[in-house]
């Protein structure tokens, strides 16, 4: 069993178990269900921003354990008042030591599209997402079949949650492509190896349909790479490592993107 089955396979014993503690009733209540979300689109191409979406994350499967008492509320906001376009919050505890709490603590201190990182497989997981404030959901083709991932994204869509879906290679994305998606995102990391390279990017990049804005994932450790991406059409940077790897994440993310801004 590879990792990602590891974590799906754990996701939908953890999805069960969460059905039973909140009935989706009482996730529809909270405070965040009925306010409008904020576009991931609109800030990915505003160009009064970096087009980085700056993560959370505690740790990972590849590196363990990555930065364990980094603060959320000075973390995200340090990472927007560095220029950052979105947030993207990692809420699996099991394998990236996230929780849910998270990104309720960015919500309350952000005006700013959030993304949650998990690796959703039930309606459930969106409405939850929901609840806790997200603005967009991630759909990993990998862990999905190409129907499954379809209704889900449209499901997100009906709850006016915007859907990033992520692929690894020119398979995941033709057989994923879909009227129900905004971004789509290539992964520079390779689930075998979990070695990353930006080419992956670039070798996928004429094959995504110009309507979605395309945004590149994993492996980007200087500025230089963003804009040589750029150059090739994505206008979005997820990036988490990079900065979180540092004491200060967000001075690490204001370090960057100062010199990113140097390029224009």
């Amino acid at each position: 069993m590879d990792i990602l089955e590891k974590i799906v396979t754990h996701k939908r014993k953890e999805v069960e178990e969460n059905k039973s503690l909140f009935p989706t009733k009482l996730l529809e209540k909270s405070t965040y269900f009925e306010g409008p979300p904020i576009s991931l689109k609109k800030y990915l191409l505003r160009e009064d921003k970096t087009g980085i979406i700056a993560e959370f994350k505690r740790k990972s499967p590849s590196r363990g354990m990555i930065n364990k008492h980094a603060d959320v509320e000075r973390t995200t906001i340090g990472y927007m008042q560095a220029g950052a376009s979105a947030l993207s919050v990692l809420t699996d505890s099991e394998f990236f030591g996230g929780k849910k709490e998270d990104l309720s603590v960015a919500r309350k201190y952000n005006f700013c599209p959030i993304l949650r990182k998990d690796f959703i497989i039930d309606e459930y997981q969106i409405i939850e997402a929901k609840s806790i404030g997200a603005d967009a959901i991630l759909l990993i083709a990998a862990a999905l079949e190409a129907s499954k991932l379809s209704a889900l994204a449209t499901f997100a869509k009906s709850l006016e949650l915007e859907v990033l879906m992520e692929v690894h290679n020119q398979e995941e994305l033709e057989q994923n492509v879909g009227p129900d998606l905004d971004v789509i995102g290539v992964n520079n990391r390779n689930l075998k190896t979990f070695e990353t390279s930006i080419q992956t990017s670039k070798d996928l990049a004429e094959l995504i349909p110009e309507e979605f804005i395309k945004i590149s994932e994993s492996g980007i450790s200087n500025p230089d790479a963003i804009s040589e991406l750029r150059g090739f059409g994505f206008k979005g940077f997820l990036i988490g490592e990079t900065f979180m790897k540092s004491n200060r994440p967000d001075i690490a993310a204001a370090n960057f993107m100062e010199k990113l801004n140097g390029y224009s």
